[in-house]
């Protein structure tokens, strides 16, 4: 599928990209709710070991639908939407003028979900923390934003919240208000969310709906502020479980709940240097900006009334891309045959035809950095330095406790079914299991490249004088 702007880009005469034949699906196409919250960590909901926020609506989703315990995101915000958008490793993806950022700039020749699902007949809103077009809300790439890559209705800041006063709101790409009150931006989202499914009852549709918190700077109304045990953190995420609630009754008001999916997960793993201020990752060791459990795995619940027996949980593998192929295949929507896509189609595990889920295995890439891979239970993380030259800035790290960030210096080996903290390197009792996984890291490398090599499939759409030896890093 290709679009009229990169059609344009390219010349009049040039090929569309090949199309892969969508997986049959019988009845109507499903309406799709993605929910993507912003550091929110695995141990930040009720139903994923929260002891002290309060997330009643989210804990009833996963009871009454799907609770994945093992669901990978991206080790902080911008790779994780390229991720959910593209159905690819971040380090795959096609950033302009061939150079690959620490926050993922989306190129315009990248198809994103939302651009396959509208010839199949969807209609796409994008609400909230866009995060694709520059990591800013000074400046960014209006060319590159939702209403350029296949949403029909948008409403955000085009990048994270840090600053409020610098945050802008931008109604279909237009910027329209300037340091709104972040507080009220909880309920404006849910509000604009909810109209949207409204007025899309007819037809099929796609909503992408990304709130800026609990990433810091934290607000909340006065209905929530002072009312969570866990502070103004708590507070922060037990308004969002309030408006995510409001969604779903909607959703099931309109008649519509035996028809639509809606997920809830988040980005990255939890800021937890920010002490009060940042979240859990429960078990998991570390959190955001780190290739340990905590960085990566995020909670993730799945609820389709009509489709997703109620009650199951699975500790299955999945990661943000592979809801990508998932919605394409249910949707009967075809996905781009042309180019590599990392995402692996679930939607039979999703539903319950199967108890496996297609993903066996997982890359762990800070930024340009391979640091760690997965293949079921079993994790290897890589030598390499302390705070790394070639990732900075983000290393040394303020996102990181000083022991997570200390050198490997030969591989270390976890079991992941039993060892959830990653205390205990079991490398010496399984040398043949190293072996293997290393194995396995070389040929991720020789796909997608490392800090000091290109990958053989790693997307260079700008023209080259020659091809680069190593990714062409940009701080952002």
């Amino acid at each position: 599928m290709i679009t009229r702007r990169t059609m344009l880009k390219a010349g009049i005469g040039a090929a569309l990209p090949a199309l892969a034949a969508p997986r049959a699906w019988s009845g109507p196409p499903p309406n799709i709710v993605l929910i993507l919250a912003d550091d929110l960590g695995y141990g930040d909901v009720g139903t994923f070991g929260s002891p002290n926020i309060r997330t009643p609506r989210i804990d009833a989703l996963a009871a009454e639908g799907l609770k994945l315990t093992c669901m990978y995101a991206e080790p902080f915000c911008g790779p994780a939407r390229a991720a959910m958008m593209t159905g690819c490793y971040p380090i795959r993806v096609a950033e302009p003028g061939n150079t690959k950022s620490r926050h993922t700039v989306l190129h315009d020749r990248e198809i994103t979900l939302a651009e396959v699902l509208r010839p199949a007949g969807y209609t796409s809103a994008m609400i909230g923390k866009w995060g694709l077009g520059g990591h800013s809300n000074n400046r960014w790439k209006t060319e590159l934003l939702p209403p350029s890559q296949g949403f029909d209705v948008h409403f955000g800041t085009p990048a994270s919240n840090d600053w409020p006063e610098d945050i802008v709101l931008l109604r279909d790409g237009r910027m329209i208000e300037k340091a709104p009150d972040q507080a009220a931006l909880p309920k404006r989202y849910a509000d604009e969310t909810i109209e949207f499914i409204r007025s899309s009852a007819d037809k099929p549709f796609f909503v992408y709906f990304c709130p800026n918190m609990p990433h810091v700077a934290l607000d909340a109304s006065a209905e929530f502020r002072g009312g969570s045990p866990r502070g103004l953190y708590g507070d922060t995420i037990e308004e969002l479980d309030f408006h995510v609630g409001r969604i779903v009754d909607e959703v099931a008001r309109l008649g519509l709940a035996d028809n639509t999916y809606v997920v809830f997960t988040s980005d990255n793993g939890p800021w937890i240097v920010k002490r009060e201020d940042g979240g859990s990752a429960g078990p998991f060791r570390s959190g955001k900006a780190s290739a340990w459990e905590g960085g990566f795995r995020v909670p993730c619940v799945i609820w389709a009334p009509g489709r997703i027996a109620p009650g199951r949980t699975s500790s299955e593998i999945m990661g943000l891309q592979d809801f990508f192929p998932t919605f394409a295949a249910l949707a009967n929507a075809a996905i781009p045959s042309d180019r590599v896509i990392d995402g692996l189609d679930s939607s039979g595990f999703i539903n319950g035809d199967s108890e496996r889920s297609p993903r066996n295995d997982f890359a762990y890439f800070l930024w340009t950095h391979l640091q760690a891979v997965r293949q079921g239970r079993w994790k290897l993380h890589l030598p390499r330095p302390r705070d790394p030259d070639w990732v900075a800035p983000l290393t040394p790290s303020d996102h990181v406790d000083p022991e997570d960030a200390a050198a490997i210096e030969s591989p270390m080996l976890f079991d992941l079914r039993s060892d959830f903290g990653e205390r205990y390197d079991l490398s010496r009792e399984h040398p043949d299991i190293v072996a293997n996984l290393l194995g396995f890291a070389e040929s991720v490398r020789a796909d997608m490249g490392d800090y000091d090599r290109l990958g053989r499939n790693v997307r260079l759409f700008d023209p080259l004088d020659k091809r680069p030896d190593a990714p062409m890093r940009v701080p952002y």
